[in-house]
């Protein structure tokens, strides 16, 4: 596995390199130039991204390219670039860099969306409508939905914590078992709250959802990104077997 950052300044300079403009590429960046050049025509810096990943997807350079598309908001500006600046650009090469990068998004054996959000209303109504965007207004096809943040199901949240310390040979310290109700209660709340938009998001969006567990911890490390890419395997792994 590999991973690329590629950028607008980047992509450009690669571009006029592979098209033997190697001496102009040196001349925009000796004089400063480049940043003008690069924000010449609206849209631009984004068509020179997704040109680059377009020319990786055709060349092969992976079985899977992912690319880590910006936030919902700003996603839709870079995935509705290519759109635009065919409308804008009548004929040359730009023009027919959007029409390969549109043809690109738009061809469901080639690209597809693989959404994210989280078990909780108001990330869940933004999921469908950026899927009802992305199929109607853009003409991209999903995959599926991730689900980030899901709490594993505990069944013994409606226990007595008296009863079970006292199985396990433990006596609770005066206040300590009301705490253990406390935070019970708070934790079977928060299952059926998910459980329950989760649900309406299948009954909204029906896509196969991935969900990753929550992680209870003030930083992520090696462990747990072991953990939420075991997680996302065999949630892959489901999807193939179905």
């Amino acid at each position: 596995m590999k991973a690329r950052w590629i950028t607008p300044d980047d992509a450009l300079l690669e571009y006029l390199g592979e098209h033997g403009l190697q001496r102009i590429s040196k001349r925009l960046v000796s004089s400063g130039a480049l940043d003008v050049v690069s924000t010449a025509v609206p849209g631009i810096k984004d068509i020179l991204v997704l040109g680059k990943v377009k020319q990786l997807e055709r060349a092969a350079a992976a079985d899977l390219i992912i690319v880590d598309a910006p936030a919902t908001g700003h996603a839709f500006t870079f995935l509705s670039s290519a759109r635009g600046l065919l409308d804008a650009v009548r004929a040359g090469p730009v023009r027919s860099q959007a029409a390969e990068v549109t043809e690109l998004l738009t061809d469901p054996a080639r690209c597809r969306v693989l959404l994210v959000t989280l078990p909780e209303e108001m990330p869940i109504n933004e999921a469908v409508e950026s899927a009802n965007r992305l199929e109607h207004d853009l003409g991209m096809s999903l995959a599926a939905v991730v689900v980030n943040g899901v709490y594993p199901e505990l069944d013994w949240l409606d226990l007595d914590p008296t009863v079970l310390a006292a199985t396990a040979g433990m006596v609770l310290e005066p206040g300590e078992a009301e705490a253990l109700r406390e935070a019970a209660r708070f934790r079977l709340a928060r299952q059926q709250l998910q459980s329950s938009e989760m649900a309406r998001l299948a009954e909204q969006l029906p896509l196969p959802q991935l969900p990753l567990p929550a992680l209870f911890a003030t930083d992520v490390g090696v462990a747990e990104l072991q953990r939420l890419a075991s997680a996302l395997a065999l949630g892959i792994e489901t999807l193939v077997v179905q």
